[in-house]
């Protein structure tokens, strides 16, 4: 199955993630179809960057998110769904 998740980078107490898209039997920092995102969890604020419509493109051809990158996923679409309603 593909999934949709996180793959770490950065250095040791200095994460830094990347958002994929991989299969689910690769390693968690092996090799990946697509890199569609950035997550930083030590900045404050908004800490992550998506490519969003190729997250939907992958989840409508079944891809899995995990619970974080679904997280981020519903975050974005609450940000630009508020920022439709206000323009």
């Amino acid at each position: 199955m593909v999934r949709i998740r996180l793959r770490r980078e950065g250095t040791k107490n200095s994460p830094y993630y990347r958002i994929v898209v991989a299969d689910g039997r690769s390693p968690r920092d092996g090799k990946f179809l697509e890199l569609i995102g950035t997550y930083d969890p030590k900045k404050q604020g908004e800490n992550y960057t998506i490519k969003l419509d190729r997250a939907e493109y992958w989840i409508k051809n079944g891809a899995q998110p995990s619970e974080t990158v679904a997280s981020i996923i519903k975050k974005i679409r609450r940000a630009a769904k508020k920022a439709a309603a206000a323009a």
